[in-house]
């Protein structure tokens, strides 16, 4: 049996609804996004690391941490994109690893990267917390 190809007036998805679904969402949102982007991107680029570990042991404690923040990152972006209201406080638990990251920098001698690490912090917290934040994330 051969599968129908759809009609041609029906496009594949809805360009318009999706936009309008992006210029909706809040800032908070917006930054989260890009914050759990950044986090995967990192992920990504220190696989070659983690592999290179795992030859020489099956088991390596950061290949461990690496694989469960990737799986937090992915299920709490979705959960989000999903507009699920258990997302919000994933975030903040995802956002409040910028924490330790900015005290690291400092003490690492790098401090202007722990005040602009700073800085993305508070604007993922202050977005957030935020009543827009609350209002969007409302599906059970």
């Amino acid at each position: 049996m051969r599968c129908q190809d759809p009609p041609e007036e029906i496009p594949w998805h809805h360009r318009q609804v999706m936009f309008q679904r992006i210029r909706e969402m809040p800032t908070g949102i917006r930054i989260f996004l890009v914050y759990a982007s950044a986090i995967l991107i990192g992920i990504g680029l220190s696989l070659r690391f983690v592999v290179d570990e795992a030859v020489a042991a099956p088991v390596s404690p950061i290949g461990v941490v690496i694989m469960a923040l990737l799986a937090y990152t992915i299920f709490t972006t979705t959960l989000v994109l999903q507009r699920k209201a258990a997302a919000r406080g994933l975030a903040l638990a995802l956002s409040s690893l910028t924490l330790p990251t900015i005290l690291l920098l400092a003490l690492g001698g790098q401090p202007v990267g722990g005040v602009v690490l700073a800085g993305i912090g508070a604007m993922l917290f202050r977005g957030l917390l935020g009543a827009e934040v609350r209002a969007y994330l409302n599906e059970p």
